[in-house]
């Protein structure tokens, strides 16, 4: 099994005729994903792909035409807010969204869309999912990992790369890995991800990577301790962050003291979880 996408999700590319989007919507197609669907307003009617997916103007269409249940976002940040909103008031289950900058207030006003609507989202400003063998939904490379039992989510793009090229390098593989990305307002969070993956049959230990700014990381290790009966491994970046200083995500910033490293890994530690102190460590915990 695998959690939220596998080889029955037919996915659909807002922003497929751009060059990110054309780009990583191929290396989707290439991957074996289920691409069904573009979206580019003004170009419906063109086909991509060697003419194997075709492009629609509107999401509304292009689910109605193909089936889509998931969508996965390229846009530029000025038009993602729209994007999102549009792909959700199509019924779009599933929505990912890659682009980054989008501002702080135009994803209050997603977020509560999103709940109104009953949409998942994952992202903005994420890497997206990554089911090894079954589906590739954004820019998460496919050679870097492949099929097994440790179910990943992070905060943190280049990180997950880092970490799931090291556990492929032990022999270990993933379930689903899920970017959930930086942002100080993003879908879903540590929580939502751990749950699915405690009901996974197929998950057996999870990775958790975290980054400093906020109480996530808390909030995580709190649910851990209650609910969770697979054990956890985590890295928490930033540790030598210095207060009031963005540390590469719009969300890792300490302010007031609050968000740090330490506060997050003494938690953690509390609810059991087991602490690498570098990314590559955290392969070598998992096969002990």
């Amino acid at each position: 099994m695998s959690i939220l996408v596998n080889t029955d999700s037919r996915i659909m590319v807002q922003g497929i005729t751009g060059n990110e989007g054309m780009f990583h919507s191929w290396q989707m197609f290439q991957y074996g994903s289920n691409v069904v669907a573009g979206v580019t307003p003004g170009k419906g009617g063109e086909w991509v792909f060697e003419g194997k997916v075709p492009v629609f103007d509107s999401v509304k269409v292009a689910r109605e035409a193909t089936g889509a249940n998931v969508s996965v976002i390229f846009v530029p940040a000025r038009f993602a807010a729209d994007a999102m909103i549009e792909a959700a008031d199509a019924g779009i289950p599933l929505i990912v969204c890659i682009t980054e900058g989008i501002p702080v207030k135009d994803m209050m006003r997603v977020r509560k869309y999103m709940d109104q609507m009953g949409s998942r989202l994952v992202g903005p400003n994420c890497p997206g999912l990554l089911t090894p063998g079954e589906a590739k939904v954004g820019i998460i490379p496919g050679n870097i990992t492949k099929p097994g039992n440790v179910g990943v989510i992070s905060r943190s793009g280049t990180l997950t790369y880092e970490v799931l090229y090291a556990m492929l390098n032990v022999g270990l593989g993933s379930s689903t890995c899920v970017g959930i990305g930086g942002d100080p307002v993003n879908g879903i969070n540590f929580l939502d991800v751990l749950e699915l993956f405690e009901s996974d049959p197929q998950t057996d230990q999870i990775v958790m990577i975290g980054e400093i700014g906020g109480t996530d990381e808390q909030k995580a290790a709190d649910y851990i301790s209650r609910y969770m009966t697979k054990p956890v491994v985590s890295f928490i970046a930033g540790q030598s962050a210095p207060p009031g200083k963005r540390m590469g995500h719009a969300g890792a910033i300490i302010e007031s003291g609050s968000g740090t490293a330490d506060e997050k890994i003494h938690a953690l530690r509390l609810a059991g979880v087991q602490i690498a102190h570098h990314p590559e460590e955290i392969a070598q915990i998992l096969i002990r």
